[in-house]
């Protein structure tokens, strides 16, 4: 190799940068032009080499404009021409890449910290794979030595290409009713969600009054799997300062969707994946072993049964999940309809499906706006309120919380210790010594992470989060104040 030719992981590595569940994450001080060129470079020679057109998306994170430049860069010397779609959701610039057949770079760090960032890469027809990952990662790439310069010149990025928002908007105002939301006061908390201004538009074309909630111009990091206090609080707040009919808002690229009920109570992801699975008739559901057993639960009320799958967490498996099931239905005379979802309330839908008789196209990654949508549909077509929708699911419940600021590999210690120790597996429970005697695992999961179900139905999960170095924590159990406590004190026992 000649000294500016350098292999990905080589330098990833160098600056301690690497995929994580969804993407390329790291620090922005890591986070170089030399090494983000060098991701996009690779991207497109080991991935996607014949391509003549990239869309390139970003958040609203202050370190993604200056990533873009270094992508844009890349895509420029792989004599591609870059379609530079500005500041919009992720789920937009996938839908617009694939219906316009051509690969997608996306800037953002999702709902990690402030301190850090990343890019998502797309092929044509969808999210990368893992398999892909590591053809980038082991991708050799030339690097011109006066990069950094040429960067520097580039004072502004290019004009915006409004198609994408556009393509994603008539998406769904074809879909649903005209004016299902006449009459309803939707409140939006924007924070700095890059799908604030595109969930505005639709819920104002579907005849909702929209109440704006917090938008701010410094970058919140907002996570739809672990929602704070401080927002549970502001949900029930504003709900009644404002009679408002729902919450509704996103993570940070606006593909992990929130949304309230009537009270501002904030329902969980893994509830909004049912309720969206059940509105589309899905046949058949990949989810992430994290998820509510609701997914069970509901798919063997359906008729026929619905078949579901569990895979690791993260959207690449719950791809692979989907992808596994159209093999498994290949020979099928029977209608199917294949989605996917995750805790964190991302949907993703795997197949072309007909709603409302118009056709929905696949998306295969995570998208917040459809179950969004769907709910509120739901709430007009049923005339249910949205804390009514999910009251005949069986009673289970779930929480989740994290700590910050623990290396993944004290988090992988901790979880190997507790797996063969009776002690340690009680501790993890909130109960006095008689009752813990009585406790014992009845199943022990480790496709990601360690989850086990206990003999009183209880279950806890605890797994090293793949995107920043912070150790998750998921309970589930028949009393949501039980659940609750179970995350916590799981947690205390980690500390």
């Amino acid at each position: 190799m000649n000294a500016n030719t350098v292999q990905v992981k080589h330098l990833s590595d160098q600056h301690g940068v690497a995929f994580g569940t969804s993407g390329v994450r790291g620090l922005v001080k890591d986070l170089t032009s030399e090494l983000c060129f060098a991701f996009v470079r690779s991207f497109l020679q080991e991935v996607c080499p014949a391509t003549k057109r990239v869309a390139v998306g970003i958040d609203l994170r202050p370190s993604s404009p200056e990533i873009a430049k270094a992508c844009l860069a890349a895509i420029n010397v792989s004599d591609a021409d870059a379609i530079y779609c500005g500041a919009l959701p992720t789920p937009a610039l996938a839908f617009y890449a694939m219906q316009n057949n051509m690969p997608a770079v996306m800037i953002t760090g999702s709902h990690i910290p402030f301190d850090r960032n990343g890019i998502k890469f797309y092929r044509a027809d969808g999210e990368i794979s893992k398999t892909d990952e590591h053809a980038i990662m082991n991708g050799c790439v030339f690097i011109s030595s006066d990069l950094p310069e040429q960067l520097l010149q580039k004072k502004t990025l290019p004009d915006v290409d409004l198609s994408a928002i556009d393509c994603f908007k008539t998406r769904y105002t074809s879909l649903f009713p005209n004016g299902m939301l006449q009459g309803k006061r939707i409140g939006v908390y924007e924070h700095s969600s890059v799908a604030r201004d595109v969930i505005k538009a639709l819920l104002t074309h579907f005849g909702a009054e929209v109440v704006s909630l917090e938008r701010t111009e410094t970058f919140v990091p907002i996570d739809t799997e672990a929602v704070s206090d401080e927002d549970k609080a502001k949900g029930r707040s504003w709900a009644k300062e404002y009679d408002l009919d729902t919450i509704v808002s996103t993570d940070g690229d606006g593909d992990r969707p929130l949304i309230s009920d009537e009270k501002g109570e904030w329902l969980r992801g893994d509830v909004l994946g049912v309720l969206c699975a059940n509105y589309l008739q899905a046949t058949h559901v990949a989810a992430p072993v994290n998820v509510n057993t609701v997914l069970e639960l509901e798919a063997a009320k359906q008729t026929p049964a619905r078949i579901s799958l569990r895979t690791k967490i993260g959207s690449p498996y719950v791809i692979a999940g989907m992808e596994q099931l159209a093999q498994s239905v290949s020979d099928s005379r029977h209608a199917t309809s294949i989605v996917g979802y995750e805790a964190n309330g991302g949907f993703l839908v795997g197949t072309d499906v007909l709603v409302n008789g118009q056709i929905l196209h696949s998306l295969p990654t995570r998208d917040s706006v459809l179950p969004i949508l769907v709910v509120l549909a739901m709430s007009y077509q049923q005339r249910l309120s949205i804390s009514q929708l999910s009251a005949e699911f069986a009673k289970r419940y779930t929480a989740s919380d994290r700590i910050k600021d623990i290396p993944t590999d004290i988090s992988r210690q901790l979880i190997n210790s507790i797996k063969n120790d009776k002690v340690k597996q009680t501790a993890l429970f909130p109960m006095n010594d008689q009752e813990s005697e009585l406790l014992e695992v009845v199943a022990m999961d480790e496709t990601d992470g360690l989850r086990m179900t206990m003999n009183s139905g209880d279950i806890v999960h605890l797994r090293p989060s793949g995107n920043a170095p912070e150790l998750r924590c998921y309970a589930e159990s028949s009393d949501p104040e039980r659940a609750g406590s179970i995350v916590n004190c799981a947690l205390a026992f980690a500390i």
